[in-house]
């Protein structure tokens, strides 16, 4: 299927909005803007620390933190729209075969070359299109993550939501989490536990490449 350019280097981000501006509990740990990420470097295109969502998403996760928050936990979010340029920063690190620096903390199982593969990375991704998010449940209690059986971004079968190799307490922790976002319009994917993406999304064929900065909307 060809592919319109225009789409693919869209910059018009007023249908984006800061997501703390609409859930102001949410927890942001934005891993691509750190090290500590598959790759190991700060991805291109993020700038800033922040979740920028497209307001229908935004809209639809304030939904599930005010469910989850009579349940007891806060969203903690690891990321949400992410531009083209940092896709393409992850497919070059992709074809450079020589480095596997994270390898022992994300992908010790696989092969390098599989991830694209099996799904784990895509060479267009929906979070282009400003309306997926991957996030996790934090316990209110504790402070601390709740356990779904392995952590955000490990590649492996474990991260699968239906694997059944986890115990009955994770495998009911990630249902909770999954079940919560189903109910709030999100739709899941097969091969990670912590990823979602709006099922009535805004923009459906349009992937942006506008930096991830809150600077960048108020322009």
């Amino acid at each position: 299927m060809s592919v319109d350019f225009k789409r693919m280097a869209e910059h018009d981000s007023s249908g984006f909005v800061l997501l703390a501006d609409y859930v102001p509990s949410i927890v942001q740990e934005i891993r691509y803007y750190s090290t500590y990420n598959f790759v190991g470097d700060r991805i291109d295109g993020y700038e800033e620390p922040c979740a920028l969502i497209t307001r229908e998403a935004a809209r639809a996760v304030k939904y599930v933190a005010g469910e989850m928050a009579a349940r007891g936990y806060r969203l903690k979010v690891f990321d949400t729209y992410r531009p083209a340029t940092a896709v393409r920063h992850f497919v070059l690190w992709g074809i450079e075969d020589l480095d596997l620096r994270m390898k022992p903390f994300f992908y010790p199982d696989l092969d390098k070359t599989s991830l694209f593969q099996l799904g784990y990375i895509a060479r267009q991704s929906s979070h282009s299109r400003g309306s997926t998010i991957d996030l996790t449940l934090l316990d209110m209690t504790t402070g601390k993550e709740v356990d779904m059986g392995s952590p955000f971004d490990f590649f492996g079968e474990v991260s699968h939501p239906d694997y059944k190799g986890v115990t009955e307490e994770q495998y009911e922790n990630r249902m909770e989490l999954r079940h919560a976002m189903m109910r709030a319009g999100f739709e899941p994917i097969d091969c990670e536990w912590w990823h979602f993406t709006l099922r009535d999304e805004p923009y459906p064929d349009t992937y942006f490449d506008f930096p991830v900065s809150a600077q960048y909307l108020r322009r």
